[in-house]
């Protein structure tokens, strides 16, 4: 039986590009051609489709509109997976997609989109509950991860990264210990550690602070 795909860009000349390359394969039948949101969302209740091929971005936001419709269908139609084809190699988008779980979720960069078995392939997996990520999202992943672990600030414990986020902001102890509802001994407790945990237990005290604060407004920039 062939995959019933629902089509959703607001580009027609894509969505015509991406019926014809789907429909030249016996597997896949396309049910619907959207070029917006609602009209996705109002075709996936009446068409039925298997499996949801989307834009990213689409009226009426053009903001994220196809993350959007992934995350509403898991909770209105949990059965009907959903590719989102994106110009963005930003790992951000990958993630806001897969939050709520990868199962039957699809990411792929639209510069694939000549690779027809990349693209079949994906429809297929999210069809039977698989995920498929782009290699290239993969690989950025890896080496954000691989930035964090180098990070002095992946050292230190929640708690204190609140304490060096006011004290970033030129707060003094007793200031901080408001802001926190902590007691001012464990403020500084907690700088103390802070000043450690990045190698700072040699300078003086004032040179300390704006130090801990440029790494945290480094990192969080």
């Amino acid at each position: 039986m062939a995959i019933r795909v629902a089509l959703a860009d607001d580009n027609l000349l894509v969505r015509e590009g991406l019926r014809e390359l789907l429909e030249g394969e016996g597997d896949v039948e396309v049910v619907a051609s959207c070029e917006d949101l609602p009209s996705l969302l109002e075709a996936v209740d009446e068409r039925a489709p298997d499996v949801v091929l989307t834009d990213i971005r689409m009226p009426p936001t053009k903001s994220d509109e196809g993350i959007r419709a992934a995350n509403q269908l898991r909770e209105t139609h949990p059965n009907v997976g959903v590719v989102v084809l994106s110009q963005y190699d930003e790992p951000s988008y990958a993630l806001a997609l897969l939050e709520g779980g990868s199962a039957g979720r699809s990411y792929l960069l639209k510069e694939h989109l000549h690779d027809r078995g990349q693209l079949l392939s994906a429809i297929q997996s999210v069809a039977e509950g698989g995920s498929v990520v782009d290699q290239r999202i993969v690989e950025a992943l890896v080496s954000a991860n691989a930035r964090a672990k180098r990070s002095p600030l992946s050292e230190l414990t929640s708690r204190e990264l609140d304490v060096l986020e006011e004290l970033a902001q030129g707060k003094s102890n007793a200031a901080i210990a408001a802001s926190l509802f902590l007691t001012k001994r464990a403020v500084e407790k907690h700088i103390n550690a802070i000043f450690f945990k990045l190698g700072l237990t040699e300078a003086e005290d004032v040179s300390r602070r704006v130090k801990a604060a440029l790494v945290f407004l480094a990192e969080n920039r």
